[in-house]
């Protein structure tokens, strides 16, 4: 089978690269002339780990293209999924400007039946109106079927995500689109993958009601674990209790500076949006947003107070920039937030993280990058520990205590046991626990 893709940022490039692992043939198509010449050379535009590899071996056994031709992709593909942005408005609503933009040019060239699926993350609706969009823009009469198919992707683990997915979801009308789709999902089969078949408008809003749930047990905790700092409970030990109710699960139970990325943020506003316009408030789900928003405020201000508000010409460190381990996205992460505040109030920045720094340096390029984490650390009056990257699980806590001016460690992961971390002399401030 020939499908296509349309669209090479995270979900296209890392959709394309492992159905092509699953031995289809796939082109993947992009506008952006640079970044198809560099996909040709094997250079990924963001991390992601293992994709590299599989990229290059499909590339190199023939399965996997590049190309900024649309028209050659559409006529050669029997499946063609619509993988790109849908940014948010300033009201929070997605901007489909771009899908509608594919929708139009896949019409345009369509010579026979094709199943066209919506990969990216789409409001409710969107399915009908890329019909109507096909419709309009035919230049020969084809017959053609619309399918929902939403990714699941977390990043940083997107490829085994991909491979061993917890369910595939796919929205169709007709039988014939189903059969097609899960032909080219087969190989999902053999490891017993749940697969749910359901109508287009139901498969658009289970992503969004999934993300919106996975934020809001983060929020949840993050709100408890306020309440736990009030009274002198651990927020740990709470979740941990919580998460061992099969009801309820000890994922996202996780006490923190809250979610940040590409999807939980942007998904949430557009569910709420969504929502509005059909005149349903979704009052947990604003909560969720508004919690999250707040917990960054909160934490931030922990670290302000420690200073008695005055930190014009110290020394913060920062640990870690992208919103999450294992990515370089930067997209609403808390690291952000916080650099922003400190440098208002007059501080000096130095951060260390893996793989974020060139894209925060596009940001604030007149702070301090540094090596590795020691660097980031020698000579600060605060230490503050944002990703929970693998790295900083395990300091050297004597050299950290050593080389640093002051003594205020921040632990906004909390990843470390105050006790031990005490032990060295620190004033250690987390989340949620006395």
């Amino acid at each position: 089978m020939h499908i296509a893709i349309i669209g090479t940022g995270y979900v296209g490039l890392v959709t394309g690269a492992c159905f092509a692992e699953f031995g289809v043939f796939v082109t993947c198509v992009d506008k952006d002339e640079s970044k198809i010449e560099k996909l040709k050379e094997g250079i990924i535009p963001f991390y992601e780990p293992g994709l590299e590899d599989i990229v290059k071996r499909n590339t190199k056994e023939g399965r996997l293209r590049f190309t900024t031709q649309i028209a050659e992709a559409v006529e050669q593909s029997l499946v063609i999924f619509i993988a790109v942005g849908t940014p948010p408005r300033g009201d929070g609503s997605a901007d489909l400007s771009y899908v509608e933009e594919v929708a139009m040019n896949i019409a345009q060239n369509m010579n026979n039946y094709k199943v066209i699926v919506t990969k990216s993350t789409v409001p409710v609706g969107t399915g009908f109106k890329i019909k109507e969009i096909i419709k309009k823009n035919l230049r020969v009469p084809v017959e053609f079927d619309i399918v929902s198919n939403p990714e699941f992707l977390r990043e940083g683990s997107a490829v085994e995500d991909f491979m061993r997915p917890n369910r595939v979801v796919i929205g169709a009308e007709r039988q014939q689109a189903i059969a097609i789709m899960k032909d080219l999902y087969r190989p999902l089969y053999l490891i017993e993958t749940p697969f749910v078949i359901t109508d287009i408008a139901t498969a658009e809003l289970i992503k969004y009601a999934t993300n919106s749930f996975l934020a809001t047990k983060i929020s949840f905790i993050n709100e408890i674990s306020a309440l736990c700092e009030a009274v002198g409970a651990n927020v740990k030990t709470v979740a941990k209790a919580m998460g061992l109710d099969g009801r309820i699960g000890p994922k996202f139970l996780h006490a923190g500076i809250g979610f940040g990325g590409s999807c939980l943020p942007k998904d949430t506003m557009a569910l709420v949006k969504i929502a509005e316009e059909r005149g349903v408030n979704l009052s947990i789900v604003r909560s969720a947003i508004d919690v999250n928003q707040r917990q960054r405020q909160r934490l931030t201000d922990k670290v302000v107070e420690a200073f008695e508000g005055n930190l014009k010409g110290k020394t913060v460190g920062i640990l870690g920039l992208s919103f999450k381990p294992n990515t370089d996205d930067i997209r609403e992460a808390p690291s952000l937030f916080i650099i922003q505040t400190l440098l208002e109030k007059e501080a000096l920045i130095k951060t260390y993280d893996p793989v974020a720094m060139d894209n925060v340096r596009k940001i604030f390029p007149d702070i301090t990058y540094c090596s590795d984490a020691y660097s980031a650390a020698e000579g600060v009056d605060a230490l503050i520990i944002v990703t929970e990257w693998n790295q900083f699980r395990n300091l050297e806590l004597a050299k950290i205590k050593k080389i640093m001016r002051g003594n205020l460690f921040f632990d906004f992961r909390n990843i470390y046991e105050p006790e031990k971390v005490r032990e060295f002399g620190f004033k250690y401030h987390s989340v949620g626990r006395p």
